[in-house]
């Protein structure tokens, strides 16, 4: 592949982050490195990159910047030191048109937040970060409010820039850690809401002629926690912006796990109440990645037939059942609390072990490697299989 270089034409600026266009160029601006150094660099056009003392860096002119023999650890959730062979962190379409230009390297994927990832060996191909993270109005149409999110917005800050502005739409999905562009993805979901609900469309780089494309949430086969990204498209695009419909009618959805209760106890409900409610809600049962690594919900709620369910019901009354949505005559179950009756909650071997408070989530309890969280995974799947002869797969991306 060739290497990055030089430009033959300037980047354009772009406007302020989290701020809507006031017209005119921005005047360039000073962001924080998001690679855990610490360092800073000057956003604009031309910037010359800074080097780094532990990982080798190629120097190069616009928006991208370029990684050798990186350390992981401060790029994923779980805190798994792994290394990829080289990551490139871009800001547009024409920064993916120039690191594709000698052609689609046998290996590659997008790294956003880290997430939702698991790294189980070092990467020896090409991880593609995306780190523009405008959010831009796009117009109203009655009491309908069209928004695009660059993909390296962080999705947690989407959600209160919406809340600020009394959008409604996406406040129940507050929290959520990772990136906008990685929402469509996963079809990220939280207390009976998912991305598609609010999604129009997704803006996206095809590899394959490497042009811009965009794609309208009809076509992208959103499931639970499924998406065409995962499937037909997987490895053939880079998505770069989402565009999500929000409302300034009130349209509170409480009627999943605690929300109304903490809702009520904040003084009834409001677009920042819920917020802050479902914030509370997240933080009393979740880890945060920062204190001890973890992905998050590390299993998908198994879908099951109704009749399964019902027999399952019949020996454990008190076992929890939601409605599948788009799957007649199916049902999800809670994949948490069959783990849990599993005995497995608060469950530790080794340097991995299920969070006591959320028995989705696995944690490193410190410096454990991807292939022993991958090993306690499998046990935790076999023993809920034993106990209830159910299946629970994976939600976290493993490498």
């Amino acid at each position: 592949m060739r290497k990055i270089a030089h430009f033959p034409y300037p980047r354009p600026h772009r406007t302020t982050l989290y701020k809507e266009p006031r017209g005119g160029a921005s005047r360039p601006e000073r962001r924080k490195d998001r690679s855990g150094t610490g360092a800073r660099r000057i956003y604009a056009p031309n910037a010359r990159r800074y080097n780094r003392a532990n990982d080798k860096q190629t120097e190069t002119d616009g928006m991208i910047r370029e990684f050798h023999q990186i350390d992981l650890s401060g790029r994923n959730s779980f805190g798994v030191g792994q290394q990829a062979a080289r990551l490139a962190e871009f800001e547009t379409e024409e920064d993916l048109r120039t690191i594709f230009s000698g052609g689609v390297p046998e290996r590659w994927a997008v790294l956003s937040g880290g997430n939702n990832i698991l790294f189980t060996r070092d990467y020896d191909g090409l991880l593609l970060t995306p780190v523009a993270r405008q959010i831009t109005p796009l117009g109203e149409e009655g009491d309908t409010v069209r928004v695009r999110a660059d993909a390296g917005v962080e999705w947690d800050d989407l959600v209160e820039w919406a809340v600020e502005r009394g959008l409604w739409g996406i406040e129940n999905l507050s929290l959520i850690p990772g990136k906008a562009g990685a929402a469509p993805v996963q079809n990220i979901g939280a207390y009976g809401c998912e991305a598609k609900d609010v999604i129009e469309r997704v803006h996206m780089f095809c590899t394959d002629n490497r042009s811009a494309m965009v794609i309208d949430a009809g076509h992208c086969c959103f499931g639970y926690r499924e998406s065409i990204f995962k499937h037909e498209l997987r490895g053939r695009v880079i998505i770069t912006a989402v565009d999500i419909r929000l409302s300034r009618t009130p349209r509170p959805r409480l009627g999943y796990g605690d929300v109304e209760r903490e809702v009520e106890a904040r003084g009834g409900v409001t677009l920042r109440n819920i917020r802050e409610a479902i914030c509370a809600i997240r933080r009393a049962k979740l880890p945060d990645p920062k204190v001890t690594g973890n992905a998050g919900s590390f299993f998908k709620n198994p879908v099951v037939d109704e009749c399964v369910a019902r027999q399952l019901q019949a020996q454990w009354p008190d076992m929890p059942v939601y409605p599948a949505a788009g799957c007649a005559g199916r049902v999800k179950l809670a994949a948490g609390w069959l783990i849990d009756k599993a005995g497995l909650k608060g469950y530790k071997r080794g340097r991995v072990g299920v969070h006591e408070r959320q028995a989705l989530v696995l944690v490193n309890l410190g410096g454990a490697t991807g292939g022993e969280v991958i090993d306690f995974a499998h046990t935790v799947q076999m023993r809920v299989h034993e106990k209830f002869g159910i299946e629970i797969d994976t939600e976290v991306n493993i490498f």
